[in-house]
């Protein structure tokens, strides 16, 4: 992307506000200069893609950016030093770039104290947003200083998700030295699932990267057997949508079981399979948008269920493979489909008689008024 100095400013608060407005991507012609009247914003990358290549012609070149990148970009320039006055053309990306390079070459010869510490808030920011929490300083700052190649850390807990089990989980946190530095990094974690019978603990590893990380209370979902939705980036840097679960009757070449992706393409529909059902809940968009929230990061949540005009406490989860919706009862035993669609029939049935009561309560049988044009009857007299 090619800008004028003097517009970074400008363009930087204009991103940021489209940024807060919800659009993730922008569109521009790599071939002249960009300013804010010249640039295009979407909300999925489908319709930034599809933008790109109708506006692209054998004259001009359309190409887009990731919004947040954009701003990342923009502010490199500014937090440079250049004197932002100039009135000149820029290369946007090749500039951004040779900064972060530079500034990442000094922060390279800071003295080593300086960069343990910046590795260990790395490592304990990584750990935080993985859903471990920010206990592990002490354990962190004792193995990085031994300097060896790798090493590991432990994690135990109890996992209920407001269930009655309380399933043990026993997690390996594994670290690992790079080959060009000092810096370590948050590669993977293997976690062992102990059910409450004893049975023979679960095992699976979750690697770590940029973009498709999955999170412990995540993973542990996914070892119960359920399915979480997630924004996920292919090989090619495209973002999808998805829905993931764990294959058990598969696993890979490390021993991992596989895992299925039902992707936007598949056609699960949540908020419908939900619909299907009496659910208290979807009467209040709140309380739905969080039900759905709940249930796309994979958790068993609780609902209430109106069956003939009574309430009924009752736990439901997504089964996008099915395109349906699992439903149990307050002891976490599974409802069938059959049953579940009698309980929505007997509660649309309900609201049925129930008007239909309400009109006969208006009426009276011995009444002599024509209900047709609420006019008095005649009295007919009796023949003898």
């Amino acid at each position: 992307m090619i800008i004028n100095i003097s517009d970074t400013e400008l363009l930087l608060s204009f991103v940021e506000e489209m940024a807060d407005l919800g659009y993730k991507y922008a569109a521009y012609n790599s071939d002249q200069v960009t300013d804010s009247d010249t640039l295009e914003f979407f909300r999925n990358p489908l319709d930034t893609k599809e933008y790109c290549l109708v506006m692209t012609n054998d004259a001009e070149y359309f190409e887009s950016v990731p919004v947040f990148q954009l701003a990342v970009d923009l502010n490199a320039v500014l937090q440079s030093g250049i004197d932002i006055s100039e009135n000149e053309a820029m290369e946007l990306k090749g500039f951004a770039e040779r900064e972060r390079e530079r500034k990442e070459f000094f922060e390279n010869n800071l003295n080593t104290e300086t960069m343990n510490q910046k590795n260990l808030e790395y490592l304990k920011d990584q750990l935080k947003y993985t859903g471990f929490g920010e206990t592990f300083e002490t354990d962190l700052k004792e193995k990085m200083l031994k300097g060896d190649k790798d090493f590991k850390i432990t994690h135990n807990g109890i996992m209920n998700n407001s269930l009655p089990n309380k399933d043990s989980l026993t997690v390996e946190l594994n670290f690992k030295k790079s080959d060009q530095s000092d810096m370590y990094f948050f590669n993977s974690y293997h976690v062992n699932l102990q059910k409450e019978d004893n049975k023979p603990g679960l095992e699976q590893t979750f690697y770590i990267n940029k973009d498709n990380n999955i999170t412990m209370k995540e993973a542990y979902n996914l070892m119960e057997g359920r399915s979480v939705n997630k924004d996920l980036r292919s090989k090619d840097g495209e973002v999808y949508n998805a829905w993931i679960s764990m294959n058990f009757k598969e696993t890979d070449t490390n021993g991992n079981f596989k895992l299925n992706q039902y992707h936007q393409n598949y056609g699960y529909n949540l908020e419908a399979a939900l619909e299907k059902h009496s659910i208290k809940e979807l009467k209040t968009p709140q309380y739905k948008e969080d039900l759905m929230n709940s249930l796309k990061k994979g958790n068993v949540q609780s609902v209430t269920f109106v069956v003939g005009g009574e309430e009924r406490k009752q736990f439901v989860e997504a089964n996008p493979q099915f395109k349906t919706v699992k439903v149990y009862d307050s002891s976490m035993q599974r409802i069938n489909d059959r049953e579940s669609k009698d309980q929505k029939k007997s509660e649309s049935e309900s609201h049925t008689v129930s008007k239909d009561v309400k009109r006969g309560q208006n009426t009276d049988p011995d009444s002599e008024t024509d209900n047709t044009n609420n006019k008095p009857k005649k009295k007919q007299g009796k023949s003898i």
